[in-house]
């Protein structure tokens, strides 16, 4: 074969089992600390048919878990009829390995076939994988897939060979699996890394020009968030845009931009991005900086919280440590109470008000309360305006006509055949009138 085709990683309608190694530094909460988890196999398609914790001081170097409780597990496996066992922490390549030949060789799977095991950072992989839409998303998900699969070839091969030599076969009858292929293989997967760097280079360029074209045309405001904390029915709610939400974690990779009218003469860009996890892998983190440029150069940030979530606590903090590593964390924000509609969100709410005065209760789905936060960002961009002095031709009533509908019109003169306008506006219709032609603007300064 002439280029390495990706074994897809595809844990749809299968069985899974799910283990949790609690370690002290852990971030997992508690109370539930497998129940992200399980969100993310259900996202993936899988069923979850059973559950495994271990409480750890260190991890073990060969199976990360030990050799005994990988045993329990292939018995636990084998009782649930399980075909994938899912880690709720990033294994390399040489744990994966072991935990598998332990595992398989417990529940005496045929050769060829037998349980696989994942880690989270796989598991996030194949589900962005599925999610991704546009060019962009492709190639950040592309990249990712890449810098995990290279470090893990070799035991890929190791799958490869066993099932070639039982007779399944996977198409790969014409490829002698060993050393040669498996460098040929890696220079394969080092040169489509280098590639698509440079593709994702070329994007970010071009994404930053967008992003600091828009920002001083316009302010900008940027929701940002927990996935699944509903970012994407606010987004919608508040622009009528019909970007796709589900109730599913990362149902949005790729970020959007579409105007926001706040009330007469002001109107903002609203864009709403991928959403946040706890311990994302950071080579997602980086290969999706492109993605979060608008974060990074954002006016305003709307934080989004599923305030009823058991880990809205967690979620916190973790959307607060990625905008830290992408240099938005100091950025003007406003937290937003979401999911107020349901009991848990009820029942949450005041205390986070007390501690966050500043918050604002909604319901993005419902839209109640998504009035209080129109008129919080309208206030904060009041604060941003200016006041200036245009002037036109008098018979120029096209014109004239959307000057009184983007901005706020403080007074009107007519000399001779000019009429002069002194109005306030955003920073955005202030640059579409200097462009134009046809309007003179004689002062420009803060409003009275």
């Amino acid at each position: 074969m002439s280029e390495l085709k990706r074994t897809e990683l595809t844990v749809r309608q299968e069985r899974a089992m799910l283990v949790g190694v609690l370690l002290p530094e852990s971030t997992a909460d508690p109370r539930d600390p497998l129940g992200e988890l399980a969100s993310l196999a259900r996202t993936a398609g899988a069923k979850v048919v059973g559950t495994v914790l271990q409480k750890r001081r260190r991890v073990d170097a060969g199976t990360y878990i030990g050799s005994g409780k990988a045993i329990e597990i292939a018995k636990l496996a084998r009782e649930r009829d399980a075909d994938v066992v899912i880690f709720d922490n990033d294994l390399s390549p040489g744990q994966i390995g072991a935990l598998e030949r332990i595992i398989n060789r417990h529940i005496e799977a045929p050769w060829g076939q037998g349980v696989k095991v994942l880690d989270r950072s796989e598991l996030i992989l194949d589900i962005f994988a599925t999610r991704a839409q546009t060019r962009e998303a492709r190639l950040q998900v592309e990249l990712a897939q890449m810098e995990y699969t290279y470090p893990r070839l070799a035991r890929m091969w190791g799958h490869l060979e066993r099932i070639a030599t039982s007779g399944a076969g996977l198409g790969i009858g014409t490829r002698g699996p060993g050393e040669t292929q498996l460098e040929t293989d890696r220079r394969i997967v080092r040169k489509r890394i280098s590639d698509l760097r440079s593709e994702i280079r070329k994007v970010q360029q071009r994404k930053t020009r967008q992003v600091a074209d828009r920002t001083r045309e316009h302010f900008t405001v940027c929701i940002v968030g927990y996935t699944n904390a509903g970012k994407s029915t606010l987004f919608n709610t508040l622009t009528a845009a019909g970007a796709y939400a589900d109730d599913k974690l990362f149902a949005t990779l790729d970020t959007r931009t579409r105007a926001w009218r706040l009330e007469r003469g002001i109107e903002v860009m609203l864009s709403d991005t991928v959403g946040f996890v706890r311990d994302l892998p950071h080579n997602l983190v980086a290969s999706f900086k492109a993605t979060l440029e608008e974060a990074v150069h954002a006016d305003l940030l709307l934080h989004v919280l599923d305030v009823g979530h058991p880990q809205a606590q967690q979620q916190f903090e973790a959307v607060h440590k990625v905008l830290e590593e992408i240099g938005a964390k100091g950025k003007p924000h406003l937290l937003l109470l979401n999911k107020t509609d349901t009991p848990e969100g009820q029942a949450a709410w005041p205390a986070w008000r007390t501690l966050h005065p500043q918050a604002i209760a909604l319901s993005a789905r419902t839209g109640v309360g998504t009035d209080r936060l129109t008129e919080a960002v309208a206030g904060i961009v009041r604060g941003q305006q200016v006041e200036a002095t245009l002037e036109a031709d008098v018979t120029n009533g096209r014109l004239i006509a959307y000057i009184e509908a983007s901005t706020d019109v403080r007074d009107r003169q007519f000399v001779d055949s000019r009429v002069r306008i002194r109005a306030v506006m955003g920073k955005r219709t202030l640059a579409e009138l200097s462009r134009n032609g046809q309007v003179e603007v004689t002062r420009v300064g803060a409003p009275r």
